[in-house]
């Protein structure tokens, strides 16, 4: 597994993914809400992946669209750490790629529109795309 780190604006919450290739494999995906666009966000995934988030603040969560996914987010800086879903047995994720140190070693961001999708379809699509993800060393937001 390839690791890279990062951290939001006021480096109160850091951040570790794990990948099965380099960054320059990756094309993150940047979804086309006003939520994310509005913030210049750019999701990086692998359902083989992990990402770990350890934050010395509390995180906050909010919720856009349907509803479904929990954005993690910097209660100082307000950053958005990452997009996550809370599944029976674990939480998954994709982090917003914007924060990497070595943002600039992946390929171009590619546009999706979960918008148009089923709530169901957004679920299905997620499960299939994110990573594991662990705050503060625990698979749950809360």
């Amino acid at each position: 597994m390839q690791v890279y780190t990062g951290e939001c604006q006021c480096g109160n919450t850091k951040v570790t993914i794990s990948l099965p290739e380099t960054l320059v494999q990756y094309s993150p995906r940047a979804c086309d809400c006003d939520f994310c666009v509005s913030r210049s966000i750019s999701y990086l995934s692998h359902p083989d992946g992990t990402l770990e988030i350890k934050s010395i603040v509390p995180l906050e969560i909010q919720q856009q669209g349907s509803e479904q996914a929990m954005f993690v987010t910097c209660s100082q800086c307000k950053t958005v750490i990452a997009a996550s879903l809370q599944l029976s047995d674990k939480l998954v994720g994709a982090l917003n790629s914007t924060l990497l140190s070595d943002f600039a070693l992946l390929q171009k961001s590619t546009a999706v529109s979960p918008k148009k999708l089923s709530a169901q379809e957004k679920v299905k699509r997620w499960q299939s795309l994110w990573l594991n993800v662990y705050v503060n060393g625990k698979q749950t937001v809360a």
